[in-house]
């Protein structure tokens, strides 16, 4: 098999299951955990359920990088990164390191501790659906710009 055409299916499975975990935490289980739990109860509810998953974020995330990498190397796409036609190649690099840094490092490192002191208020809640549906908005933006870009729309 073409290894080019294996790390492109691993690619796409990969950010499917990135990006559809991204969707489904922002689109049903925060909004699920904000109408089942009080305000000072919904971050310790939420990170309860994200445990569980967390780690296949990480995997995805990875996967999808190093396939991505693979394929600038192989098909030496790096000239794409000089070509605003190709605005969606940075999208999805920019995308892949906030979603990189954030897994590895922000969250277990600064946000798990932060919100391990939750306040009766739920701000940490608050704060963490608003950037989940950022996150999320720039995510479909990135997919949408990589499809059609990959076919010559732009």
């Amino acid at each position: 098999m073409d290894d080019f055409i294996l790390a492109r299916a691993l690619h796409v499975l990969s950010v499917l299951l990135w990006i559809g975990g991204v969707a489904f935490v922002t689109t049903v289980v925060l909004p699920a955990t904000r109408r089942n739990h009080p305000p000072g109860d919904r971050t310790a509810a939420f990170h309860r359920i994200e445990a569980g998953f967390a780690w296949q974020a990480r995997l995805w995330v990875l996967l999808a990088g190093a396939s991505g990498f693979w394929m600038v190397y192989r098909g030496d796409m790096w000239g794409r990164f000089l070509d605003p036609h190709f605005w969606w190649m940075h999208a999805m690099v920019g995308l892949w390191l906030v979603f990189m840094v954030m897994l590895f490092a922000i969250e277990p490192l600064v946000l798990h501790p932060l919100m391990a002191r939750e306040d009766a208020s739920g701000q940490s809640f608050e704060w963490i659906e608003r950037l989940h549906r950022l996150l999320f908005l720039v995510a479909l933006v990135t997919v949408f710009g990589a499809v059609a870009g990959s076919h010559g729309f732009f």
